[in-house]
């Protein structure tokens, strides 16, 4: 009985840095799993300055061959559009095919009521353009995405000939919030994980602590970075002690970070200090 309710995360406190408007599904996962999640938002999102271009695109859609999302926050961004523009997503993207980022961003694609066309085998916008390049001639897209969106995307799908009208459909702001107990709680070594799920939150965190205390930080916690691109951020900090998930879903955060403590607690003896 004791072994059926042991829980894999039992006592850990996880850190999440996602924006609070996406966490909460997270932190029920975590304490289902018996983390003590603690929440750290080091992301926002706000409008973007000039809203004419996004309002362009939604009104003339039919315009586009396709629309790729490449997060869940860039669909978010243009459902909020479209109800204060009260214009209907699924009726403007009816004739628009619509390429997902991941299983989690297609999830939340299927949520909203529309169909997902096409899923990228490797979680980046780049694998995106590039898988779909092979599939499809078909290339006029729609890239509503934030103003702090790597170019590299874009410059892939020019290079496969696709007509691209990318678009800033929000801004990725630094969160507004004390967040100074919760951090000097987390030097003092009070956390077990931190994860990230998105370069933006590695940089906002690195430039709260500073470049020499993150590097600390992530040697007494483990870093989990959700995705490829945020692997890539932590790597570019010179972070070497990452655990990746395998897709950006939340089932996907808690089993690798299962994972790893299960593993580490069989490794070490009660008590041990983890290196």
């Amino acid at each position: 009985m004791a072994e059926r309710d042991h829980k894999p995360l039992e006592g850990k406190r996880v850190v999440v840095t996602r924006a609070l408007e996406q966490s909460q599904s997270l932190v029920d996962a975590l304490r289902e799993a018996g983390a003590e999640p603690v929440l750290l938002p080091l992301v926002a999102f706000a409008p973007p300055d000039n809203l004419a271009e996004l309002d362009a695109c939604l009104r003339n859609s039919a315009r586009f061959d396709w629309v790729f999302f490449t997060s869940q926050n860039a669909l978010r961004a243009v459902q909020q559009r479209c109800v204060a523009l009260e214009l209907s997503l699924s009726k403007i993207l009816r004739d628009v095919k619509i390429a997902a980022v991941g299983p989690a961003t297609a999830e939340a694609i299927a949520a909203a009521g529309l169909t997902v066309n096409f899923i990228s085998r490797i979680h980046t916008g780049v694998a995106l353009a590039e898988e779909l390049s092979a599939a499809t001639q078909s290339k006029r897209v729609f890239l509503p995405r934030s103003d702090r969106a790597n170019p590299d995307l874009i410059e892939v799908l020019n290079l496969h000939g696709w007509q691209v009208t990318p678009v800033v459909a929000y801004k990725n702001v630094s969160p507004i919030s004390d967040s100074s107990d919760v951090l000097g709680s987390l030097l003092q070594g009070h956390a077990d994980a931190i994860l990230f799920f998105s370069a933006s939150a590695v940089h906002h965190l690195r430039d709260l602590l500073g470049p020499q205390r993150f590097s600390d930080f992530s040697h007494q916690s483990i870093f989990v970075a959700i995705g490829p691109v945020t692997e890539s951020a932590l790597k570019a900090e010179g972070i070497s002690r990452i655990l990746q998930g395998t897709d950006s879903t939340i089932s996907a955060a808690v089993a690798v970070l299962s994972e790893y403590f299960t593993k580490a607690s069989q490794q070490q003896p009660a008590g041990a200090k983890r290196g």
